[in-house]
């Protein structure tokens, strides 16, 4: 309940503030109930399963969210694994892949793994929201159409067959369907109506004049699924068994990821949009207890709608109290308006959901990786995208993301150096030491990154390149932010093989955290503990003290050096000025 919390000390509850959110939340809930009957209805469930989770997980996450701002309910980005997910288990599968998904965003709130949303590279994103988009927008032609039963169970199958009917298409429902869709965008455009929502302009004008006409043959609510029913939805534990809940891990696991990053992104976009901030780790609490409550009173699985937390917030919602209105909205709506749904023809929602798969598609962000960003950036993009639309969802996301950590490992992995260390590399420790160059027995390897298992390669090759064995090599590990398992078993391994030709290793410069790692490995005890330096100059004085020369004589020795030369040139020149 943080962002209750944070509302009511910022003074958000006040009287003052209460019909602003009154308003909003009036008005997201009229925008939610196209949108939610829509996406049940694809989702392939009953239109008014959409009107129980908006309404429960609205409220939901609006007392338990981490965002003051954030409507949750149905979205369209879950269309295509919900609607796989009714087809292979039923809706009591999809209810109890959804109890079980709100589960798991329960514990990942309170993993702390609200950050997760950064860890998805932004072309994956774009790549899968924008295929879902095409998925969506393809799977409405049969009720925006009038289309025959389609046939084919992959997205391929299914357009073949859709451009195969498209010839035999109903003219009543497509008339509809194309006058539907022009009132979606045109009503935004018409003074006096850009605040009414489109979607509602569309629903009310589409079923007035079927319920005028009575075009024949042309689908509705009533016809399809028997209108729906008035009232609240009763609580009812889905049945289950054990077997079942085990086939259904996988699907829970895809809702609840698919609904972390949804919920997450709609969170961040309503932070742009009022300079608030959001609790992720909250958030993913609130909307895991919202999938838990929506499968126990009819509902499906839900996460944050950008859509509608934007129109809260444009309409001047400010605290949770817009989003309870909300549902408050739809419960009225549904208790007393729910038989005038019957005659709402399936092609205005149709069209509304042509309109929402555009906006989820985000064709100038799509555009603009596709001609301005990396090219590696682009392949990921494009991947993703063709995996969602020809494959499957999961597959996408796992191979875009696997391909764009590859990626980012082996830039990593070149950004690594590892270099011998010329005496006037460190010419400020060699002076400090009253020296200017490294006896020629000692060679140093200065490692410059983090030493993972992408780079060990780099160290690898670079003491491959070594031909004559030293007798001492000093390993600076000064510019190593961390080192891994493969790293630390690399570095053993290199160590073992220098000591067996008789090379003597010192390691000097790690920091604390890679110092204790290397501790625990036992290399450290491997060099000994009298060749482990804290700092570079050390490992140096060490080797000077260890070729029987101390600082303190070196420097005596070059300054008698340079005395005795003085005093033979001084001898020399007067000696030739007597012979002339």
């Amino acid at each position: 309940m943080i962002a209750i919390r944070d509302a009511f000390q910022a003074g958000l509850f006040s009287h003052k503030n209460w019909l602003r959110n009154i308003v909003a939340g009036t008005i997201v809930g009229v925008v939610a109930l196209p949108l939610a009957m829509a996406f049940a209805i694809a989702s392939g469930v009953k239109p008014e399963q959409g009107i129980y989770t908006a309404i429960i997980a609205g409220l939901a996450v609006s007392i338990f969210g981490g965002s003051r701002l954030q409507i949750a309910g149905p979205t369209g980005a879950f269309i295509v694994i919900l609607a796989g997910i009714t087809a292979e288990y039923g809706v009591s599968g999809l209810q109890i892949a959804t109890l079980m998904a709100g589960f798991i965003l329960i514990a990942l709130g309170f993993a702390k793994l609200g950050s997760i949303i950064k860890f998805i590279p932004d072309p994956v994103i774009v790549g899968f929201t924008a295929g879902i988009a095409v998925i969506i927008w393809v799977g409405q032609w049969q009720d925006f159409f009038g289309l025959a039963k389609v046939d084919g169970q992959h997205f391929h199958e299914k357009a073949i067959s859709l451009f195969n009917l498209l010839p035999d298409f109903h003219l009543a429902t497509t008339a509809l369907a194309i006058f539907s869709l022009f009132l979606v965008i045109i009503t935004a455009h018409i003074p006096g109506l850009k605040k009414v929502p489109g979607p509602l302009v569309a629903l009310i004008v589409i079923t007035l004049t079927q319920a005028i006409f009575q075009f024949e043959d042309v689908r509705t609510i009533g016809t399809a699924f028997g209108g729906i029913p008035q009232g609240l939805p009763e609580f009812e534990v889905p049945s289950f068994t054990w077997p079942q809940v085990i086939s259904l891990i996988g699907p829970a696991f895809t809702i609840a990821m698919l609904g972390a990053i949804e919920s997450l992104l709609s969170a961040v976009v309503a932070d742009g949009m009022s300079g608030t901030r959001h609790d992720s780790n909250q958030e993913l609490v609130g909307q895991g207890i919202a999938n838990v409550l929506t499968p126990l009173f009819g509902g499906f699985a839900a996460t944050g709608a950008i859509a509608r937390t934007a129109t809260n917030i444009r309409n001047g919602g400010n605290s949770p109290i817009a989003g309870i209105v909300h549902s408050a909205v739809l419960v009225i709506i549904l208790v007393l308006l729910a038989p005038l749904a019957s005659d709402i023809p399936l092609c205005v929602l149709s069209a509304i959901l042509f309109v929402v798969a555009w906006n989820m598609s985000e064709v100038r962000h799509f555009t603009k990786i596709m001609t301005k960003a990396p090219r590696a950036d682009v392949v990921i993009l494009l991947v993703t995208f063709f995996l969602t639309v020809f494959a499957d969802l999961v597959i996408a996301v796992n191979i875009g993301v696997i391909i764009a950590t590859l990626h980012f490992l082996r830039r990593m992995a070149s950004s690594v150096e590892v270099s011998v260390s010329e005496s006037s590399d460190i010419h400020a420790e060699l002076t400090h030491l009253g020296t200017q160059k490294l006896p020629d027995s000692v060679l140093v390897y200065s490692v410059e990154g983090p030493f993972f298992f992408g780079a060990v390669e780099t160290l690898e090759r670079s003491l491959a390149n070594t031909h004559t064995d030293p007798q001492y090599l000093i390993i600076r590990l000064k510019w190593v932010p961390f080192i891994d398992a493969t790293g630390l078993q690399t570095l053993e391994e290199v160590i073992t093989a220098l000591q067996k030709r008789n090379v003597i290793v010192l390691m000097s410069g790690a920091n604390k955290r890679v110092e204790r790692k290397l501790k625990r490995a036992g290399i450290i005890s491997l060099v000994g503990e009298e060749y482990f330096f804290s700092g570079f100059t050390q490992a140096i004085s060490k080797l000077l003290k260890m070729n029987d020369i101390k600082q303190d004589d070196r420097l005596i020795m070059n300054n008698f050096l340079d005395a005795s030369r003085q005093y033979f040139e001084n001898t020399s020149n007067q000696s030739d000025g007597k012979k002339d």
